[in-house]
Formats: C-alpha cells, sequence, structure tokens
C-alpha cells in the first residue's frame, strides 16, 4: 500500500501542520457547535479532505458528535473502511453539471440510514457550473437539521461569493518543511528503513509543502535506493544537483576562481538551469540560517537579487547554460564590491595620515607679450550674444542684432539700446528669459541690463530756405552748427533763378523756444 493512503490521518490529533483548524473543529464538537456547511481551501495534499473524513466520523459516532470517536462502533469502522452510506464524498470536478446537483439535492429529502446525519463531501467543488452553483444555493443555506455539507477546494477565489457566505470558512496552510521532515522520520523509523537527514530535507523541499507529493516521492526513493534512503540516491533520482557540489560552486565564488568556475559550470549544463538556480537559493538561506561567517549580509542581499534576475532571465533566453555561466561570473563579480564600513575605514586612514609635501613648483617664466592673448572685450562678448542667439533662433538672433546696440558694460550693468522694428516686438517679448539667460551665462550670473534711451533726432527743415538759415540735421549731428553766411547762400546762381521763377521773398522763420 502506498505511504500516502497507508498513514493518512485518522484523528484530529494526526493531522500535520493544521493545529488551528484541528483545535477550532474539536471545540466545536466538544461545545456541540456545529454549522451546517464548512469549505476547506488550500493547497492540494495539506490534510483537506482527510480532515472532512474525520469531522464525518466524529459526527456519526456512536459516542458523539465528539472529537474523539470510538474507532469501535460500526459507524467509526464504516467509516474508516470509506463504505458508510450516510457518508457521500462527491468529486465535482466530474460530477459538475446541474443535473448532478439534482440528483444530490433528491438525496437531502432522505433521512440517514443508520447514522445520525447524512453528510455530503464535495471535493474540487469550485468546478461546478454557475447553474450547478445556483441550484445548491438555496439547499446549502437551509438544509434539513441531519444534513451537513463539507467542501473542499484548491481555488476559493473562484467560488462565487453566495457560496462563500453560506460556509464557514478553514484555509489550510502550506505545512512547513520542518513538520514534513518529522513526519518523514516517524515513517521511516516505522517501517524500519535506514535514511539520511539531508536526504528527507531534500524529498521535502521538492514536495513544496505537499504532504501527499512527499510521501509519494519517498515511496520512489525507498525503491530507487534500494531500502537506504540517502542523499545520493535522492539527488539522483530527482534529477538534482548533489548539495556538495552547490557547496564547491560557492566556494570557488568565494575564492574567486574564475576557471575552476568556468569549469564546473560545464559540468552542470546536463542539468535543467532553474533547478540549479533555485538549489543555490537554498543554500544560501541554509547558511544565513546557519550563520556562516563567510556570507555577509550584503552578500547575501546581492547573491539573491543576481539570482532572482537570473530565474527571469531563464524565460526570454533559448540558452540556459548561457545564463547559467553568465549567472555565476556575476555571482563571482558581486564579491568584489567592497563593504560600506571597510570603504569608511579606508577613508580615516587615508585622512588620519598626513599628505606627503609635494615638491615646490618651478618658477614658469612668463611668455613675451606679444605672445599673451589678448582680453576678451565686452563688445567681443555681446557679439558671441548674438552668435548663440542666432544658433538658439535663427528669427531670434535676427530680430536682436536689428533691434538692440551696445552701448557699454561696466560694474556688472550691460547697457544697450533698443529701437525694435513692429514685427520684432512681439518676438523679443516673449524670448526675454532666454536673452537674460545667455547674458547672465556670458557676462556673468549677477549681470543686469538696463535699457539706454536713444539720442534725439533733430526735426527735418522746413524748406531749403529754413535749412540755408538754420542748418541741416546732419551739421547738428556732426557739430557744425554754425550756418554759412546768408549773402554767399543768396548769391548763388541757383536761388537767384529760383527767385525770379517764383517771385520769392525772402521769409525768416524763427526755431520754437
Amino acid at each position: 500500500m502506498a505511504l500516502a493512503l497507508k498513514y493518512r490521518p485518522k484523528r484530529f490529533e494526526d493531522l500535520i501542520g493544521q493545529d488551528a483548524i484541528s483545535q477550532t473543529l474539536r471545540l466545536a464538537l466538544k461545545t456541540n457547535n456545529l454549522s451546517h456547511a464548512y469549505l476547506f481551501s488550500g493547497l492540494r495534499g495539506s490534510g483537506k479532505t482527510s480532515t472532512a473524513r474525520i469531522l464525518s466520523k466524529c459526527l456519526i459516532c456512536d459516542e458523539g458528535p465528539t472529537p474523539t470517536p470510538c474507532e469501535q462502533c460500526d459507524n467509526c469502522k464504516a467509516a474508516n473502511e470509506g463504505r458508510h452510506i450516510d457518508i457521500i464524498e462527491m468529486d465535482a470536478a466530474s460530477n459538475r453539471k446541474i443535473d448532478d446537483i439534482r440528483e444530490l439535492i433528491e438525496q437531502t429529502k432522505y433521512k440517514p440510514s443508520s447514522a445520525r446525519y447524512k453528510i455530503f463531501i464535495i471535493d474540487e467543488v469550485h468546478m461546478l457550473t454557475k447553474e450547478a452553483f445556483n441550484a445548491l444555493l438555496k439547499t446549502l443555506e437551509e438544509p434539513p437539521e441531519y444534513v451537513k455539507f463539507i467542501l473542499a477546494t484548491t481555488d476559493p477565489l473562484k467560488l462565487p461569493p453566495t457560496i462563500l457566505s453560506r460556509t464557514q470558512h478553514f484555509r489550510f496552510k502550506k505545512i512547513s518543511q520542518q513538520d514534513i521532515v518529522h513526519h518523514l522520520e516517524f515513517i521511516l523509523n516505522k517501517e524500519s528503513v535506514p535514511f539520511e537527514l539531508q536526504a528527507l530535507q531534500i524529498l521535502a523541499r521538492s514536495g513544496g509543502g505537499s504532504l501527499r507529493d512527499t510521501l509519494t516521492l519517498l515511496d520512489q526513493a525507498i525503491v530507487f535506493s534500494k531500502g537506504y534512503v540517502d542523499v545520493q540516491s535522492v539527488t539522483k533520482m530527482l534529477g538534482l544537483v548533489d548539495p556538495q557540489r552547490i557547496e564547491e560552486l560557492f566556494h570557488l565564488i568565494l575564492a574567486k576562481d574564475k576557471e575552476g568556475l568556468l569549469q564546473i559550470a560545464q559540468e552542470l549544463q546536463e542539468y535543467e538551469a532553474s533547478m540549479i538556480l533555485d538549489e543555490m537559493i537554498a543554500y544560501l538561506k541554509e547558511q544565513l540560517f546557519l550563520k556562516n561567517p563567510k556570507f555577509s549580509t550584503l552578500l547575501y542581499e546581492r547573491f539573491f537579487k543576481i539570482l532572482s534576475d537570473a530565474k527571469s532571465l531563464l524565460f526570454f533566453s533559448g540558452d540556459d547554460a548561457f545564463v547559467l555561466t553568465l549567472t555565476l561570473l556575476k555571482l563571482l563579480e558581486a564579491t568584489k564590491v567592497k563593504e560600506i564600513e571597510e570603504l569608511i575605514a579606508q577613508f580615516e586612514e587615508q585622512i588620519s595620515t598626513p599628505p606627503m609635501q609635494p615638491p615646490a613648483p618651478k618658477p614658469i617664466s612668463k611668455p613675451p607679450q606679444s605672445l599673451a592673448p589678448r582680453p576678451k572685450s565686452a563688445q567681443d562678448s555681446f557679439a558671441t550674444l548674438i552668435d548663440k542667439l542666432y544658433k538658439r533662433s535663427y528669427e531670434l538672433g535676427e530680430c536682436f542684432e536689428k533691434s538692440v546696440q551696445f552701448v557699454e558694460f561696466s560694474d556688472g550693468v550691460l547697457r544697450w539700446i533698443s529701437t525694435p522694428p513692429p514685427e520684432c516686438k512681439e518676438k523679443l517679448k516673449h524670448s526675454y528669459a532666454t536673452i537674460r539667460h545667455l547674458v547672465q551665462e556670458i557676462f556673468g550670473i549677477n549681470t543686469k541690463i538696463q535699457k539706454v534711451d536713444p539720442p534725439k533726432k533733430c526735426e527735418t527743415a522746413a524748406s531749403m530756405v529754413e535749412e540755408a538759415e538754420f542748418g541741416s540735421c546732419i551739421q547738428q549731428e556732426a557739430g557744425l552748427h554754425a550756418p554759412q553766411p546768408q549773402s554767399d547762400i543768396l548769391n548763388e546762381p541757383l536761388v537767384q533763378k529760383a527767385k525770379e521763377l517764383f517771385k520769392a521773398k525772402r521769409v525768416v522763420v524763427k526755431p520754437k523756444v
């Protein structure tokens, strides 16, 4: 007989890793505070169906309802043998239609044949169809007093809320590796099979928290190892890497032996890369709890991050061997990074050590005056400003060059004359922030801009005679304000000819004060 069936729990005390659920159900039976419907959810092999059968036996025992069935009455014996007529087990994965539920509901109308209750155990209840759930609702909410429902599922999220609200929900947790190892030791001692403790730990880890899966692997290991469950046989059976090879792998990484690491990477190509990464993570976890001085907390964190990234990289790469080799080299490089405390100690040591006095610099002869670079004038800086504006925006540079005239730069103030044409006013107004930024970049961050009013232009002369009397604007701009003698102008042949032609009279126009 398979170990999973031979050592299936018969009492609440035999349940592995579900102490809270076991205690709750025993107290409910002891105080007769029972519900009409229960829902057991959790990982496969965590004890849901076994708990349902134990609860059923406790309900129909001649001394019950009791948390400790007698195991002697006909009801207990029939329940243990799985042949009790009032305990109806139904697999919802293969009986999922509404007709199956209608048949079940029809059976609830009849009282139990020999027991106190008629109990319906529906396994994998989440596989029922929507119509089947709807048909079950009314009966599940108000069943006859002699009917009990026990539902079991591995995926409670697929159940309708109307079902969840009508049941007492018990969540079976994942069984710890330590509890599984203790149970395996108990079974092997009872079966008189010698074993190595590390081999049982590998089996428990491979079972993934499912006791039934682990017991199935143990059955296989006993046969494969010819009656002696050791590490070498278990790893070979499961296709795993020997733990000593994993330990050797990390030894080469810590020793920074790149050649040895590449050699062992080639030897590991026959194994699955994802499995090797899992074994390496498991090894790091084990060394963390053993407080191995070779690994620091920072090193654990770096190694785990690299291995986690490698697992995700396997989904996108078709060459697992290359990913594994690259991961091992990254682990090797991660050991070269210094810790923060070490860097601080080195820094403090450098500070405490007085620096060596550098040799006195040799005097450098000044270059001839003719070779010295000419200092950049403010006018050149203004030209640089125009060039940068052209590079930023040709239109902006063109408007700025046409509109702005450099005056001077002194005491951190840049003065210019701004006479923009109408088509450039809006452009210069919106781009003033850019212009100011470039001015501060070229002339200095604290440079201020000051606009200087342009010089006033004289009014245009009213006539040639007036210009002759008072002088032209060009003369005034040039500083030549003294008019020519009137006699010289009036005696000009051209003026004389105009006077005769137009019969002109001399008029003196005085300027406005």
